[in-house]
């Protein structure tokens, strides 16, 4: 991961101290320059602070049909939505990124109205 999400990350210790995120829902996503960017271990790398924190890590299931198509070159993975940036900038999530994406933001709220009403 970056090393100012890094920094964030670490400066989350009073939090930890006092127990203040344990149990709360945590979900990952990530951009990426390149297809091999990096993502899943960004991600994973992610996971672990907020497994440190006691909460319950919320991924992208592959009832996500998004994350088995193989008709493009898309981010996506069962550990969070991604995309791909280009190393300029210049490329905007796909259709089938934004929908990965909306994917998880969806199963994140049912599970939470689930866990907490």
């Amino acid at each position: 991961m970056c090393g100012q999400m890094r920094n964030f990350l670490d400066q989350t210790g009073a939090l930890w101290q006092q127990g203040k995120l344990v149990g709360k829902i945590g979900s990952v996503f990530a951009s990426t320059a390149t297809q091999h960017g990096g993502q899943e271990t960004t991600l994973t790398s992610f996971h672990t602070t907020l497994l440190h924190h006691g909460m319950v890590i919320v991924g992208v299931p592959y009832s996500c049909p998004q994350l088995t198509a193989m008709d493009a070159v898309s981010g996506g993975t069962p550990y969070g939505a991604t995309t791909l940036s280009a190393g300029d900038g210049s490329r905007m999530p796909s259709d089938a990124e934004l929908e990965v994406a909306r994917f998880q933001g969806r199963h994140v709220a049912q599970l939470a109205q689930r866990l907490f009403g």
